[in-house]
């Protein structure tokens, strides 16, 4: 199968890996289950252009299943892959009944296996996928297979844009700079991703410094409608993927459903193993009103996500519906769709209409793709207009869009919305509240070496116009060209403690910053490109200046960052900024003029002009109207097409990159960043008996809302860590170390970084020491939590992690399930899980247990001296199955506790027996 000179799996190809057989089952009570339905008149034909296109039509199957056009948009996309696959291993007639039988009760019931049409990486992630792929090769050939067989079934495109870091800023030669350095500093990353490229069919590399994937995948790669050959026919069906960023739910905006899912779920699915899950509650989010004057998309999404995390959606898919969908451009929807991850949604899904096909004409799709869009959505009843029925959700929370105001989230959570006339105040409580929680040592303030300047408490010292979320979005990037416009027509700039950067989610975006010559402008006021990347929101901040940094640690000061990203978890962007706000690009350069969060920047001054007179914010933001006519001039559909005409080119130095065409890669065991992990060391052919988890330790016992930031190791590495000290002995200098997400590839850097974030609070250490720490018992003893970690390993003693509710929230992060593992954690116990974290532990054998009824850490009165008994798992385990677990305290009194085994489905099941979800597809694969 072909799809733009790529191969692409058939249908029938995923019978190569086995699924894990299937029924479709439910839980709780319910009415009885339908008969399964014939889907041989289901296939139909639909003209577009002059071109015929096979489909499975929604209103056949309706013929038989029952009336559906109430049915929410993202659930259609669900059922129309059940029709496609029906027949395939793992998928009946009777899990399209039981997508559409969803209207009769609306709660996560019926277990199915899903196929999304491809795969998304981005390098972070991408790179240990791939460097398990190339061990699967390897130990396929252990077994006495075939290593060809290790091959993606699914189409997969990576792209290149966690790598380039800001170490160059506020220059004309920060561009060339940075990307100088990311290729020396990655030059081992990039020679191993081009074997892959090589090596691998149905595998694609989109080079470094082109964009950020979520917008790439916008502006090009989706399309809406997918098309392939199957049998000599063209066949038509929604594009769907998952991807390895937890932002993949951005394209959601444009009607292609996906979602973030973890490096090892992904992986699985490359291989052609269907993603197994619930069909979901989904719960409708009315939009009604237009923005008012002084908004942004940025205040929209901030203000959508603290109202979907307060009404809880983890685990189900939002779908906005309501006339204020009309008044949102597609870009504003994406900016939406984006930050699913951060209000807790598997994605935010907005159905096809007439701004789906405008954007998609706009931004260079073929005419005839955008012909069938509209052809193929209407036929099947996935056109939004006036005219269409208003679907019936599990449950609906609505906005009225003229409710919103400008705001910023922070200073730990992006939920954490505070209204900008609030701001000021906010800080004020928060840095109480730090003080009071980590006393002060020091003056918290300083003055900064051979500067007329002192660090005082809330100085940003970064400032960063980054990120896939607004980037992709051209109303907020021209809005902070225009504020920085301004600024410099009064003859302000920056404050010179705060390091400025821009980094564009696509080429695009310097183009119309160019047409509309407010590129200039932004280098003015020190807002240089410094790459196409997420750089600052992935962490990849690099350094403050040396002095700087010296006053922030001399007097211990309190500092923020804003920047325009999704993430603001403590200790992601930089280790010395404690405060973190999200807000949008023109409010990024006001807080980078205006220096502090102290200032009230609706009322107070945020500088003072050539003549002495007061800015303020007002005299330099633009109007509604200033926006709109600047983008109508600046922006062009030949941008576009020019930018993506040769998209997997790449640079000279990525062409001239020598690859060998080795069937298994040649490992280079002096390397740092690419090494061949233990995952699959001793592996049979059958799965080993499983086991109880017996005389087991905690490693760490955790409070709330514990990230995947906090557990996987991420941002820089710190010299006196193990995973520095690991490096050193390898005679690697520190300005060498690069960071944690380059060095993803070697599991001896990943397993020594994690829980080793600086803000991470063990709470065997009494609850107000930071860092990577833990304690060894019955010794006593305390030091880094690896190097306790491998003690426990010496003595044969397992492990478990203890935490409380919202465990592993943020970014899916592979490494956090993966370093878990590696640590010799059997069990992670906790007051609840975020979904995609959940089932990384269960993808690399680590049992996900929830507590019950009212335990927890606290009610247990858990200080990490216990040892825990987890019985019940060498007989037959079944999905959400309860555990029994005896606790051991060190005066010799015992309570046995009940956990819920979140072992979900029974697919799921099987993995966890099997060690993991790749040893279960390996083990098929060598069978077949």
């Amino acid at each position: 199968m072909q799809h733009n000179g790529a191969t692409y799996w058939r249908f029938d190809d995923i019978k190569a890996v086995a699924p894990v057989p299937h029924t479709t089952s439910y839980t709780g009570e319910h009415e009885p289950m339908k008969p399964g339905i014939d889907t041989r008149n289901v296939k139909q034909t639909l003209s577009v252009n002059g071109k015929d296109y096979d489909y499975y039509s929604l209103p056949e199957a309706a013929k038989q299943i029952g009336d559906i056009s109430r049915l929410p948009f993202s659930l259609k996309v669900l059922l129309e892959n059940m029709l496609r696959f029906d027949g395939e291993i793992g998928v009946g007639t009777e899990d399209a009944q039981a997508v559409a039988d969803w209207l009769g009760h609306r709660e996560a019931r019926a277990e199915i296996a899903y196929r999304p049409a491809r795969i998304l990486l981005q390098d972070f992630t991408g790179v240990p996928a791939v460097v398990d792929l190339a061990s699967m090769r390897e130990a396929m050939v252990e077994m006495g297979g075939d290593p060809k067989k290790v091959n993606p079934i699914a189409p997969v495109d990576l792209v290149i844009d966690h790598s380039v870091m800001v170490d160059t800023y506020a220059t004309q030669s920060a561009y060339d700079d940075n990307v100088k350095a990311e290729f020396s500093r990655n030059k081992e990353r990039y020679e191993f991703l081009r074997w892959g490229q090589e090596a691998f069919e149905n595998f694609r590399v989109v080079p470094p410094g082109t964009g950020i994937c979520h917008q790439v995948n916008l502006e090009y790669l989706a399309q809406t409608v997918w098309t392939a050959t199957v049998d000599g026919r063209e066949v038509a069906y929604p594009d769907t993927l998952v991807g390895t960023d937890s932002h993949t739910t951005m394209v959601n905006g444009m009607a292609v459903l996906g979602w973030g899912v973890g490096g090892i779920e992904a992986e699985a699915a490359m291989l052609g193993q269907p993603i197994s899950m619930r069909v979901p509650e989904v719960i409708g989010f009315k939009l009604t009103g237009n923005m008012v004057e002084g908004t942004t998309a940025t205040d929209l999404v901030l203000r959508i996500v603290e109202m979907l995390r307060a009404k809880g959606v983890v685990g189900k898919f939002v779908e906005f519906y309501g006339p204020g969908v009309a008044a949102l451009t597609l870009a504003d929807r994406a900016t939406i769709a984006n930050m699913a991850p951060e209000y807790g949604a598997t994605c935010g899904f907005f159905p096809i209409d007439a701004e789906t096909c405008r954007y998609l004409s706009f931004t260079g799709r073929d005419k005839d793709r955008v012909a069938l869009v509209e052809t193929y959505a209407k036929a099947q009843g996935m056109w939004l207009d006036d005219n269409t029925p208003e679907p019936i959700f599990s449950d609906t929370l609505a906005l009225d869009l003229n409710e919103v105001v400008p705001a910023v989230a922070g200073p730990k959570r992006p939920q954490d919305r505070v209204s900008l006339s609030d701001v000021a105040s906010a800080f004020s409580d928060h840095l109480a509240a730090d003080l009071a929680q980590v006393p002060q040592v020091g003056q918290g303030s300083a003055p900064v070496e051979g500067a007329d300047y002192t660090m005082d408490a809330g100085d940003v010292v970064i400032a960063a116009i980054t990120s896939c979320t607004n980037t992709s979005n051209p109303s907020v990037m021209v809005a902070a060209g225009l504020v920085a416009k301004k600024a410099r027509e009064k003859g302000i700039t920056t404050k010179p403690w705060v390091k400025t950067s821009l980094a564009p989610g696509s080429q695009v975006v310097s183009d119309y910053l160019e047409a509309a010559r407010l590129q200039d402008d932004l280098d003015a006021i020190g807002f240089h490109l410094v790459g196409y990347g997420c750089t600052t929101c992935i962490g990849n901040s690099g350094p403050l200046k040396p002095e700087i940094e010296a006053a922030i640690n001399q007097g211990n000061v309190r500092v923020a960052r804003v920047l325009s990203g999704n993430r603001n978890f403590e200790g992601r962007v930089h280790a010395l900024s404690r405060f973190n706000y999200l807000a949008s690009p023109p409010l990024v350069v006001a807080y980078a003029i205006a220096g502090n969060m102290n200032i009230d920047i609706m009322t107070d001054p945020i500088a003072q002009d050539q003549n002495g007179e007061d800015v303020f914010l007002a005299d330099i933001w633009p109007s509604n109207q200033e926006v709109q006519e600047t983008m109508e001039k600046a922006i062009t559909d030949t941008m576009y097409a020019d930018r993506y005409a040769n998209v997997f080119d790449g640079t000279e130095d990525w062409r001239q990159i020598n690859v060998s065409g080795s069937l298994t890669y040649d490992w280079d065991e002096g390397s740092t960043y690419v090494q061949y992990p233990p995952f699959f060391d001793g592996m049979a052919m059958e799965p080993r008996q499983g086991s109880d988890i017996l005389g087991a330790r905690p490693l760490a016992i955790l409070a709330d809302s514990i990230t995947t930031d906090h557990i996987s190791p991420a941002g820089a590495i710190k010299k006196d860590s193990p995973a520095g000290m690991f490096l050193m002995e390898r005679q690697i200098p520190q300005n060498e170390f690069n960071s944690y997400g380059a060095r993803r590839g070697n599991h001896n850097i990943m397993m020594r970084g994690t829980f080793a974030n600086i803000r991470i609070k063990n709470q065997m250490l009494g609850g107000s020491v930071e860092g990577g720490y833990s304690v060894h018992y019955p010794s006593g003893d305390k030091s880094d939590i690896y190097d306790i970690a491998m003690r426990y390993k010496a003595e044969g003693t397992p492990l478990v992690v203890v935490g409380g509710k919202e465990y592993g929230t943020g970014s899916s992060r592979d490494w956090a399930a993966k370093g878990t593992m590696l640590l010799g954690v059997k069990a992670v116990i906790v007051e609840s899980f975020e979904r995609i974290h959940r089932s990384n532990l269960i993808g690399m054998g680590v049992l996900p247990l929830q507590f019950k009824g009212d335990d927890n850490r606290e009610s247990l009165n858990l200080k990490g001296d216990e040892t825990w008994d987890i019985t019940g798992l060498t007989g037959a385990l079944s999905a959400r199955q309860d555990i029994d677990a005896k606790i051991t305290y060190p005066d010799g009194t015992t309570k046995i506790v009940t956990l819920l085994a979140r072992l979900d489905t029974a697919d799921e099941v099987t993995y966890y027996k099997h060690g993991g979800i790749l040893h279960y597809v390996l083990r098929n694969m060598a069978k077949a």
